[in-house]
């Protein structure tokens, strides 16, 4: 069997480089031209090193970063729309319920995983990083959760992590897609720290020279290069009372509504590109989205994941609905950014269509979300069941 890493970055998998430190591994997302978006080969070789790496004593550590001016732009949809069209939508559940283990794994992992996020952060690649124990943000960092302009909706956990931010920010970012810069992660928590961007290999260095897994001594490395941030005064996080008063609302035409009551005071351009983003976006993402992010304030990760498999799978049957397609199509492919959904109005998408995406699945073949057993978690992973 080949070794799984070599002194130097390894074109292993020429998507994942792979580099072995005397007491570490980093490992780089290598699709730069693609933004490091995650094809289905990318997810299946982080998995498999991934649970190599826990059980190697050697490794006290991960790294995770991306090659480029991207950490992770999100999983590779368009390629998933076209196994689809080329196979069936069970293509499309495979991958995704490959990505979501990859996602259950990182968030119950035993041993630190440092995700240094020096760029464009979205989707997927939020999916890689959030559930780990570090997350490094700098003046490059960009996140977001674009899915409900696809037609599809916050996944990969993101019902968990989304949930677990301040008041109902979570929320407010789920539902917008609304980007956030370095300094608005780490205020919010979707960030642990904060590392200028020209500190990052003297930051790299430290960390790969560090033979524990103790995360008290991890964190003091990071803070000796981190910096408190300047949140810049036109922040969608300095109006978090405005944000909880209408976000907090039971439904998404509430929501919308108490928005557009607001704009009378609210100029800043963060509330009007909320606003414009929900009358955009599709109006049954947006339902099914409200409610997975309510649903998983309740429910541990693994739940929250088997859930949104369900909701996924229903996205890629296209019984419900079509809109992740006629989404993939105008925003990935054809680029007209013209979607025309379908119910068009938010008042055409009944209850029952909403609840029968968290229903399982009516095909004989379809099995739920099977997790992998997890033994001998810390005490940091077993507070996420």
């Amino acid at each position: 069997m080949a070794p799984l890493a070599s002194s130097k970055p390894q074109l292993l998998d020429p998507q994942v480089l792979v580099e072995d430190n005397p007491f570490s591994r980093t490992l780089i997302l290598n699709r730069p031209k693609q933004l490091n978006a995650l094809s289905y080969q990318m997810i299946s070789r982080l998995l498999e090193l991934f649970l190599a790496y826990e059980k190697d004593p050697n490794v006290k550590l991960l790294l995770l970063k991306g090659n480029g001016r991207s950490f992770c732009a999100g999983g590779d949809v368009a390629a998933v729309v076209r196994d689809i069209r080329e196979v069936n939508w069970k293509s499309g559940a495979e991958f995704f319920g490959k990505e979501f283990t990859l996602n259950y794994i990182l968030a119950t992992y035993t041993k630190p995983q440092v995700s240094i996020l020096d760029g464009i952060v979205m989707g997927g690649g939020a999916g890689a990083s959030m559930h780990g124990r570090f997350r490094v943000a700098t003046e490059n960092s960009v996140f977001a959760m674009p899915e409900t302009a696809l037609g599809l909706f916050p996944d990969v956990g993101a019902s968990y992590f989304l949930s677990r931010l301040p008041g109902f920010f979570g929320e407010y970012v789920g539902l917008t897609g609304a980007r956030l810069d370095g300094a608005e992660m780490l205020m919010c928590g979707l960030a642990t720290h904060f590392v200028p961007s020209a500190k990052l290999p003297l930051l790299e260095e430290a960390l790969v020279n560090l033979d524990s897994s103790d995360p008290a001594m991890i964190s003091a490395i990071i803070d000796e290069y981190s910096e408190r941030p300047y949140l810049k005064g036109k922040s969608a996080y300095h109006e978090l009372d405005v944000i909880d008063k209408c976000f907090s609302l039971r439904t998404v035409e509430a929501i919308l509504s108490a928005l557009e009551k607001e704009a009378v005071n609210m100029k800043e351009d963060w509330f009007s590109a909320a606003v414009q983003s929900l009358k955009k976006a599709s109006p049954t993402s947006l339902k099914i989205s409200l409610k997975s992010i309510r649903e998983g304030r309740l429910q541990g990760v693994g739940q929250c994941l088997v859930r949104e498999y369900r909701m996924v799978c229903h996205v890629m049957q296209g019984k419900l609905s079509k809109d992740f397609f006629e989404g993939c199509r105008a925003i990935l492919l054809d680029k007209d950014k013209n979607p025309k959904w379908e119910p068009s109005q938010l008042d055409l998408v009944s209850d029952t269509v909403v609840e029968e995406y968290f229903s399982k699945v009516d095909d004989e073949e379809w099995e739920e979300l099977k997790l992998p057993a997890r033994f001998n978690l810390p005490g940091h992973a077993i507070a996420k069941l």
